[in-house]
């Protein structure tokens, strides 16, 4: 497969995962008000926890998200220049800022979420008792 087509579909899956993040951070109050269930499933709660926990990792490690590393790389093979849609999204989730302001903003973000954890607690699934005959 073409590294260009490649470094689209890596984009493609770091756009999927900004959004996924970006949903979860307005959803889960906006649906605790609104009286959303879904914004209480135990599984996504945690998975967006986790997801934002190793956006955070990776910037106080002080390294690049490994998404965009493998893009890089991808596009660095591919000889031909991106296409300009690809460009525009780079443009738009791509900011030149130093790497200690992502730092700590991914840090505020995860703290975020973790007290959302706290005000919109997830609703755990129940283990079932099974009685004994």
């Amino acid at each position: 497969m073409n590294a260009a087509v490649l470094a689209g579909a890596v984009l493609a899956l770091h756009l999927g995962v900004i959004g996924f993040n970006l949903f979860g951070l307005l959803a889960i109050p906006l649906g605790a008000w609104c009286g959303w269930r879904f914004v209480r499933v135990a599984w996504w709660r945690i998975l967006h926890v986790l997801a934002l926990a190793a956006v955070a990792g990776q910037a106080l490690a002080g390294r690049a998200c490994f998404l965009t590393r493998w893009q890089d790389a991808l596009e660095g093979r591919a000889g031909a220049p991106a296409p300009l849609i690809m460009r525009f999204v780079d443009r738009v989730i791509f900011w030149p800022l130093p790497l200690w302001v992502f730092a700590l903003l991914y840090l505020l973000v995860w703290l975020y979420v973790l007290a959302l954890l706290w005000l919109v607690p997830p609703a755990w699934p129940r283990r079932r008792v099974i009685p004994k005959a």
